[in-house]
């Protein structure tokens, strides 16, 4: 079992539709959903990337030297990063308060193993399947096809904040 470092946040729906991202370590990020179907962050240092949801819930990270880092959804508003050392807990979505209460309770299927762990590097031909697979399944299961919320009634699809079908997802891309 890997024991990454958990570090929980919150968001805030701002009226311009972007999202205030607070982080139990203190840090503040802002983010936007683009018209490419990618989150756009900056946070309070001036760093910055995007973030995009690929299939078989892998978040693909660049920032702009263009360097990648991969996570992987891993359920109950959970974001593993990287080789397993960060765990991201997104503690506004349903989602994720209920793997805190069943955490709190002992339900070891909640434990991180090394099949969660994300890739830590994909090609581009691998990329793309990925986005494929992503987009066939949020067609098939009715999840918008919004280019970010997998529509796998979990993390990614249950919680548009809006109400035109491309908002914001309760979890955007830990």
């Amino acid at each position: 079992m890997i024991r990454p470092r958990e570090i929980g946040y919150t968001d805030d729906l701002l009226a311009d539709r972007s999202v205030h991202r607070t982080y139990e370590d203190g840090r503040q990020e802002w983010r936007r959903r683009g018209a490419d179907g990618k989150v756009h962050w900056q946070d309070e240092y001036g760093y910055r990337g995007t973030d995009e949801m690929l299939g078989d819930r892998i978040v693909k990270r660049v920032l702009p030297d263009g360097t990648v880092t991969y996570g992987r959804d891993i359920g109950y508003g959970r974001t593993l990063w990287g080789n397993g050392d960060t765990l991201m807990v997104n503690r506004t979505s349903f989602s994720g308060r209920m793997g805190a209460i069943l955490v709190g309770l002992g339900v070891t299927g909640l434990a991180v193993t090394a099949a969660h762990l994300p890739p830590l590097h994909l090609t581009p031909e691998e990329e793309e399947e990925l986005r494929r697979q992503a987009q066939s399944s949020s067609g098939s299961e009715g999840g918008g096809g919004d280019g970010g919320d997998g529509g796998d009634g979990g993390d990614w699809g249950d919680g548009h904040w809006g109400d035109d079908g491309g908002g914001w997802s309760d979890d955007d891309f830990g």
